[in-house]
This record gives structure tokens, sequence and C-alpha cells, in this order.
């Protein structure tokens, strides 16, 4: 069983910088893939960015990739979104979720084990 917990959401302008972050609890973080979504109102739950169980592998959404970097940090349990140039259409809940049985480069959420409850980011124009 793992617990994922988020921090870092805010209220930032278009063109700032947030640093997301996702604290799991439990001895086995360095075993799972893990991953970031986010769901803007009114709209499904995307795939925004997942990394390797080792941090060797990233993979990123199309809109996110040079904006974006997703870290890890086996020792702290903790997995990171660095989102800079944030645009209006970035605003919305991000969740980070981990993926023990599937490959790191699948984007499929049903194949995601645990989620954390999610954290606002807000992008004013």
């Amino acid at each position: 069983q793992v617990q994922l917990v988020e921090s870092g959401g805010g209220l930032v302008q278009a063109g700032g910088s947030l640093r997301l972050s996702c604290a799991a609890s439990g001895r086995t973080f360095s075993s799972y893939n893990m991953g970031w979504f986010r769901q803007a109102p009114g709209k499904e739950r995307e795939f925004v960015a997942a990394i390797s169980t080792s941090g060797g592998l990233t993979y990123y959404e199309d809109s996110v990739k040079g904006r974006f970097t997703i870290s890890r940090d086996n020792a702290k349990n903790t997995v990171y979104l660095q989102m800079n140039s944030l645009k209006p259409e970035d605003t919305a809940v991000y969740y980070c979720a981990a993926n023990m049985r599937y490959a790191v480069s699948s984007r499929r959420e049903t194949n995601y084990d645990y989620w954390g409850q999610g954290t606002q980011v807000t992008v004013s124009s």
C-alpha cells in the first residue's frame, strides 16, 4: 500500500513557475514508476509526465515538453514536477500516481494503482 500526498499548487501568473511535490509513504517507493496527471474543469483527466523507478526514463505529454520536468528522489520518497512557462491552459487539479505493474511508457490512468488527492494549479492570464 502506498499513500501519496501532493503539495505545491497555487495561483501563478502566465509565464511563471511552480514546483509540485508528491510525498509517498511506505518503503517500496523506489519500486514504483511514478506519474503526474491533471484534470481541468469539464475535461477528462489526462497524462502529463511519468518517470521510471530509477529516474532514468521520463515521458511527457506533448503540450508540456520543454516546459515541465519530472524528477524523483528515492531517498526522500518524493516525486516532483517542475513547471515553467506556465499557461492558462495548464490550469487544473494535478495528481500524482504510482504504477508498479506496467511500463513507465504507459500513459493510461487505469494502469496506475495509487493516487494522491490532488493539488490545484491556477494560471492567470
